[in-house]
Order: C-alpha cells, then sequence, then structure tokens
C-alpha cells in the first residue's frame, strides 16, 4: 500500500505548474510550497504537471529543480518528479558507475518491479544513455556476478497467479541438491530466478521447505558470510519472495548510530512511496519497535526531512 496522500480536489497541471514557477521566483526559493505540491500529486499528476511546466516555461522541470535546489533535498525531489522508468534507468546507470553496493541496487530494480516496469525501465535507459541496460551492467560485473544480473535486468517475467505444482518439486529438489553441493552460481539456480514468476518461485520455495524443514534463506544463511555472491544471492530471493523484508533491512542499515546513508533512504522512499512503503513501515516498526517515520526524523534535517515525511504520509498536508 502506498503512503502518500493525494487530495480528491486539486488544482489543474497548468495552475501547479504556475505554483511552481513561483517557487522559483524572487530572492530564495520556496521549499515549502515545492513540497506541498510535489509530494501530494500521482505519479500521473506529476507527469502532466511537468508537461504544462515545460509548456508555460520552455524547460523542464527537472532543470529548473537543479537550479533552484541542493543535496539530499534536491536528490529526493528530481528522483520523485522522473517517471518511474526514468527514475529506474538512472539509478541502474549511477550503480554501474561506482562499486560500493551497486550490486545490490541493480538487483532489487530488477526483481522487485513487475515485468512491464523493467520493460520501461530498459526503454528509458535507450533513450536517455543511447545503450542498453544490460550491456552497461554487463560491462560493470564480472564472473557469477555478471552471470546473475545481466539475466535479471533481462527478464520479462509471467506475472499471473498459475502456478505449476509438479515443477516446483522438481525445481525444489534441483535447488537444495545444488545448496549441498556449494554451486550457488549454477546456470539452473540462475534460469529459475531469472525466468520463473514470483508466484511459481514461491511455490518452488514453500516445498523446499516443506521438503527440508528450512526456509531456503536459512539454508543459505548458515554458509560462508563473506561469500559476496552468496549474499548477493540470498537477497534476490528476498527481493523475489519477501521485498518488503528486504526493503526494511536496507533501511535498518541506512538509519543507524554510526550514520545515515542518504542514498539508500532516498531511493527507497521515492520509489516505494506509491507501492508498498506503508507494509515496509508496518514491518519496520514491527521489527525494530520505533515508526519508521520516527526512526528518520531522528537522523535528517530540513526540507529533506519535510519531504520524506510528506512521502511517509506524515505531515500535515
Amino acid at each position: 500500500m502506498a503512503t502518500i496522500k493525494v487530495s480528491s480536489s486539486i488544482p489543474s497541471p497548468s495552475e501547479d505548474a504556475e505554483q511552481l514557477k513561483s517557487a522559483f521566483e524572487g530572492w530564495g526559493t520556496n521549499e515549502d510550497l515545492i513540497i506541498s505540491i510535489l509530494a501530494h500529486r500521482s505519479a500521473e499528476q506529476r507527469k502532466l504537471i511537468r508537461q504544462a511546466y515545460h509548456d508555460s516555461v520552455g524547460e523542464d522541470l527537472l532543470k529548473s529543480l537543479e537550479k533552484e535546489l541542493t543535496n539530499d533535498f534536491e536528490r529526493s525531489i528530481l528522483l520523485w518528479t522522473l517517471e518511474g522508468g526514468e527514475r529506474d534507468a538512472l539509478l541502474v546507470n549511477e550503480a554501474t558507475k561506482r562499486w560500493t553496493s551497486s550490486n545490490q541496487v541493480i538487483m532489487e530494480i530488477a526483481c522487485t518491479r513487475t515485468s512491464t516496469q523493467l520493460l520501461h525501465a530498459r526503454q528509458a535507459y535507450h533513450a536517455r544513455f543511447k545503450k542498453s541496460m544490460e550491456e552497461d551492467v554487463a560491462h560493470h560485473t564480472t564472473g557469477d556476478f555478471r552471470k546473475l544480473l545481466v539475466s535479471l535486468v533481462s527478464s520479462y517475467r509471467y506475472e499471473g497467479d498459475e502456478v505449476n505444482m509438479t515443477l516446483a518439486k522438481q525445481e525444489a529438489k534441483l535447488i537444495y541438491e545444488k545448496i549441498k553441493d556449494k554451486q550457488y552460481n549454477d546456470e539452473d539456480v540462475i534460469r529459475i530466478l531469472s525466468t520463473r514468476s514470483k508466484a511459481q518461485i514461491n511455490a518452488t520455495f514453500n516445498r523446499y521447505q516443506d521438503n527440508h524443514g528450512e526456509e531456503i534463506l536459512k539454508s543459505l544463511e548458515e554458509v560462508d558470510e563473506d561469500d559476496k555472491f552468496l549474499g548477493l544471492l540470498r537477497s534476490t530471493i528476498q527481493c523475489l519472495t519477501r521485498p518488503e523484508l528486504y526493503f526494511v533491512e536496507v533501511l535498518r542499515s541506512a538509519i543507524n548510530k554510526t550514520g545515515t546513508d542518504e542514498g539508500a533512504l532516498t531511493r527507497i522512499v521515492t520509489t516505494r512511496a506509491e507501492v508498498d512503503l506503508k507494509v515496509i513501515g508496518e514491518e519496520f516498526q514491527r521489527r525494530n519497535s520505533i515508526p519508521l517515520e520516527k526512526a528518520i526524523t531522528k537522523d535528517t534535517r530540513g526540507d529533506y526531512e519535510k519531504m520524506l515525511v510528506a512521502l511517509l504520509g506524515e505531515d500535515d498536508a
């Protein structure tokens, strides 16, 4: 469930565009006005506002925002204002240009989007970067990471609920044997994770648990914790089966006593606010005994904090 609050009675896109134009005029930027508009409009409404702003001003709204805003607040507003496919394309492209945690970001986008959303991200990647997402991911990665990640970003899964229980039984057995033999990079394991529907994968892992008395993630936890590929494989399975638990873990790591990972925090809030951030927030509170909104406000300040709180649906608008 989404967290953003969209009023049933809102101005027209052209009126919102004029208000945003006024927020940029004068000696200072009216950040509160920007938040009050953009943080309370749906993806389709934001798209129309962006079109209306361009028609009126002759400049992409994103360029105006870039000129007027700074730091984490700018990042949160820009990611939020982008269309979903554009945003995912940008996040993957950025991930292919750095090394720290970047494989995790690529996997996250490939595994937590619908088939159509991932297709739109690949199309947006073509349009913006003049090459394919797959080729950049392949260039960025090597070995087992390349095999897994290129397969995941290339995927177009069936989205229906139908499952083949005979197949689930067969593939649960196959995966058990590969784990027992420590063949975590086996082509069949990667094929199953990158091509089967999420319903089929859940059926397979439920059968795995029925047959062997423990969840597959538990089986994989018992091996080398320092194995980076194995860590990515565990995260892949979690994203495909229980994405809210994956996002809770990312948020918990992003908001900790040693410092805030604003990049991860901004990414999760802006990409999930219209999808399942409410479920993620409930799970976060259940596991950490603190509401997500309170955890975020303890670690953030100023307009950046206001923007995140608005996307959580916890502001006064």
